[in-house]
């Protein structure tokens, strides 16, 4: 198979791209709030994965939230290691475009960037997101402490209740331990920040995800 046709199933790693050993140059600093983009962070912080769609967009959706530390967009969830962004939209690096998001515990819980995920988005879309096709735009979230999954899997039965009430089918959001994080480029961490009218290719369902904890 050749580049130029973009599988619609996530890619094993019999099929993927080689990748390479050198990891991707990033900013020191977060664009909007100053914060390191790379660990070590300190140690009362919690980390979490999403990925939503197109990760500019999404990763403004959370770097406005009170108590998160710091974002970054980077690629997970495939076998390439440190791959370009051009390797991730061929489909043939099993990755799918995600937002790491550090954040206070004791000032936001990982309930509240939940409620965030799932309005910010289709989840129900496989691999796509709106206009945007490829296994690169699925749905998912990458648990990184043994409390999140659980959280998570109550999350997900929570608001797939509430999308069936609206009409909408069942969720495909992929939820795992993280596996590996790969930085993005440089030009695409915070890039809605540096480029305010730039794409944003987001769209919720309008179904809203009702928690006494994510109001909280």
């Amino acid at each position: 198979m050749g580049l130029f046709r973009k599988p619609l199933e996530v890619a094993g790693p019999e099929n993927t791209l080689p990748g390479r050993d050198q990891e991707m140059p990033v900013p020191a600093a977060h664009y909007v709030n100053g914060q390191p983009l790379k660990g070590p962070f300190p140690d009362h912080l919690e980390q979490a994965i999403f990925g939503l769609g197109c990760f500019w967009g999404a990763e403004r959706k959370f770097w406005e939230m009170d108590g998160v530390f710091t974002t970054a967009v980077g690629y997970a969830g495939g076998s390439t290691p440190n791959p370009t962004y051009e390797e991730v939209c061929s489909g043939y690096t099993g990755h799918t475009e995600v937002v790491l998001v550090v954040f206070d515990p004791a000032v936001i819980s990982f309930e509240s960037l939940l409620a965030q995920f799932w309005e910010s988005h289709d989840p129900t879309q496989g691999m796509r997101q709106g206009n945007d096709i490829g296994t690169q735009y699925r749905s998912c979230i990458y648990t990184c402490t043994p409390e999140q999954p659980s959280i998570a899997a109550a999350s997900e039965q929570l608001f797939q209740a509430n999308l069936t009430e609206a009409g909408y089918g069942g969720i495909t959001t992929e939820i795992m331990e993280a596996p590996a994080f790969y930085y993005a480029e440089h030009y695409h961490q915070q890039y809605l920040a540096k480029v305010p009218n730039g794409y944003c290719g987001l769209g919720g369902t309008g179904v809203c995800y009702t928690s006494e904890k994510a109001s909280a």
